[in-house]
Formats: structure tokens, sequence, C-alpha cells
């Protein structure tokens, strides 16, 4: 059995995306570790057999405090909320939201 036998079809037809983010500059600028942790998440993608996979790295250096705009978060909202995404790939929950 492969990772991709794991979801079914009509999930995998749908975009994975991949959501990167540091909270401010200056993680951007030094944790560059954990930039490359996340981007590694595409391969994960792939392992699982999605094909469209979109990184939205937008977001970098933006706080999740809401009182900065995150294009990105906001991209990856209307596409769930358009059924356009099989799977989110992200490091930590928290990193989408902390506001509900």
């Amino acid at each position: 059995m492969t990772s991709a036998d794991l979801l079914p079809a009509t999930v995998l037809q749908r975009k994975a995306v991949v959501y990167v983010r540091q909270s401010s500059q200056s993680q951007v600028m030094t944790n560059l570790e954990s930039q490359r942790r996340q981007y590694d998440l595409v391969d994960i993608a792939r392992k699982y057999g999605f094909a469209d996979i979109e990184v939205i790295d937008d977001d970098l250096g933006r706080s999740a405090s809401g009182t900065v705009a995150r294009p990105g978060f906001d991209r990856l909202v209307a596409w769930l909320c358009a059924g356009k995404v099989g799977a989110v790939l992200c490091f930590d929950a928290s990193r989408l939201a902390r506001i509900c």
C-alpha cells in the first residue's frame, strides 16, 4: 500500500496547500531551519499523492494578532470555502490562526 492509497481520489484531485509562516521579521531572518522544514512539507504532500501543491508564504513575518493583514491566509480560507483544498499542511495549527 502506498501513501496515495490512504486518501480518496476525490481528495487527491483537489490542491494541497502548504502554509509557511513565521510571526516576525526577526524569525524570518534567523530561524532558517524552521522555514526549510516548512517548505519540505511539499514533499510530504507529494508522497501522499497530491499533484497540485500550492505553497503560501505571503505571510512570512506577519503576526496573527489580527492587526496585520495576512493575504495568504485570506486566500487559503477562500479556497477552503470554495471546496478547492484537499489538505492543508503546516507545522503547527497555531500558525494558521490564534483568533477564531
